[in-house]
């Protein structure tokens, strides 16, 4: 009987401490590095609606997310993107750092003629793969759907 109510209690304990985790922790800021490395238009949905709902899990002013394009994955943060109105907004409205290498824009530009048209509100960064790691080296998490 003894051991029973033991076991009672530390199961109570550990559920009591399992229910406060999310809320005791929703308040630290967060930090979140997104890769897109594919020009799949599916992957890069994927890619926006994991970081609406990263802003609505940890609340929008506890984490902060940056979604790093390289390679066939540029083509999201282009105007000729079927998601450009969406990553405008996102960029603009919802204060996510949408990042375009460099390298693959240079890489695209010497087979088209052109550099590629990016959407308003994304920045250039050198190397993408450079920049990821600079954000993992600094404690960011890292998501690549």
């Amino acid at each position: 009987m003894k051991t029973m109510k033991t076991v009672v209690l530390l199961l109570s304990a550990l559920l009591m401490g399992a229910a406060t985790w999310g809320t005791a922790h929703a308040d630290e800021e967060h930090k979140v590095v997104i890769q897109i490395s594919t020009n799949d238009p599916m992957t890069q949905k994927i890619v926006l609606n994991n970081a609406v709902n990263l802003q609505k899990a940890f609340g929008a002013g506890n984490v902060e997310i940056e979604i790093v394009a390289y390679g066939p994955g540029l083509s999201l943060l282009t105007k000729a993107n079927s998601q450009s109105t969406r990553v405008k907004s996102l960029a603009v409205d919802d204060d996510i750092t949408f990042s375009a290498c460099n390298n693959t824009m240079k890489k695209m530009a010497k087979k088209m003629g052109k550099k590629p048209v990016l959407t308003e509100g994304v920045t250039i960064v050198p190397s993408g793969a450079h920049r990821i790691i600079q954000l993992q080296e600094k404690g960011w998490s890292y998501l690549r759907p």
